[in-house]
């Protein structure tokens, strides 16, 4: 199957329209989850492609909200963002998944002998990141486990895993493959619950989505690049180190930490979290996409462009589709 899948991004890299350009927004700065545009980039497989691609630096405007709004062809978006954005009828398409499964967990500090379980939570401080996804998940993770899924939140940001270390607050939410490595790295043992053992639905929690409109004028050029981005990600997959050291490379600085970066990436592989066997890097799981897009359903989480919850669960068939992607389908 692997060498079925090198073969096939050989054969692949036709240009569509000689030096075409377009724009990929980035959902947060630079990290691993990124590792994929940068390969590309680097190894000049956008321009064999006959594309001209600007990495748009991240800013204070989500990357869904550029891409559906078509200042960015295509973007990388999280994956309740994307649901949350979609239900109010954005422009977008996802078009491969970057990461194949669930890589957040609820973490604390491996010294607290009052946290043995889910249920102990009750009562005890969060901090947070300020979306109605985080109330929805811990509260469900908490109840599964025979809790009340009560517990006081404070917002904080990035600045909520100085706060956990510091024992200002009892929990939050991390990234297993960044900031969990991170703990490592800093000699800060954790303990951790995952969503999945308490009745929360695995879920790719990262995509490469596209703008709809475009996506539908210009499926030649969208085709290129997300093969592009797939090879990409395919080497990283299969050489972390060497993706890696791209990644830190053609961030020019951004990356101040390289020994966390291929930290990361080894976490990513090891993890599987690039890729399922058998299967191409970047498929999308329809029943996966299907089982969150209800979990968020039923929280309450989606919502109309009237602002209401959703009162029907939507069909979410056509908000997705692998038909850009070398490999099986």
């Amino acid at each position: 199957m692997k060498h079925f899948i090198t073969a096939a991004f050989i054969c692949a890299a036709l240009p569509a329209v000689a030096q075409e350009k377009l724009s990929v927004a980035l959902d947060w700065t630079p990290n691993t989850n990124h590792v994929g545009l940068y390969v590309a980039q680097s190894k000049g497989w956008f321009e064999d492609a006959g594309l001209d691609v600007d990495i748009l630096p991240y800013t204070d405007t989500s990357s869904g909200t550029l891409v559906a709004a078509g200042v960015a062809e295509f973007g990388i978006l999280s994956a309740v963002g994307f649901h949350s954005q979609r239900a109010t009828g954005a422009d977008m398409t996802v078009v491969m998944a970057v990461v194949q499964h669930e890589t957040g967990r609820l973490v604390f500090n491996g010294d607290r002998t009052d946290i043995q379980r889910p249920a102990d939570l009750d009562g005890k401080i969060y901090a947070g990141f300020g979306s109605a996804w985080e109330e929805a998940l811990i509260s469900t993770i908490i109840r599964n486990d025979g809790g009340a899924g009560t517990f006081d939140t404070v917002t904080l940001g990035t600045s909520a895993y100085e706060a956990l270390a510091n024992g200002r607050v009892d929990f939050t939410l991390e990234v297993s493959t960044w900031e969990g490595v991170n703990s490592v790295l800093l000699d800060r043992p954790q303990r951790a619950f995952r969503y999945a053992d308490y009745g929360v639905p695995d879920q790719h929690t990262t995509f490469l989505g596209g703008n709809g409109s475009w996506l539908v004028e210009n499926p030649d050029t969208a085709r290129a690049f997300v093969q592009a981005a797939q090879r990409g990600y395919d080497f990283a997959a299969n050489n972390p180190v060497a993706a890696a050291d791209i990644l830190i490379a053609e961030t020019a600085g951004m990356m101040s930490n390289p020994a966390l970066v291929r930290a990361s990436m080894d976490a990513l592989v090891d993890g599987g979290y690039l890729q399922d066997p058998g299967e191409a890097v970047g498929m999308i799981d329809g029943e996966m996409f299907a089982n969150i897009t209800g979990f968020l359903f039923e929280a309450g989480i989606m919502r109309g462009e009237d602002g209401r919850p959703l009162a029907q669960m939507p069909d979410v068939s056509a908000w997705y589709t692998n038909d850009y992607l070398v490999g099986e389908k």
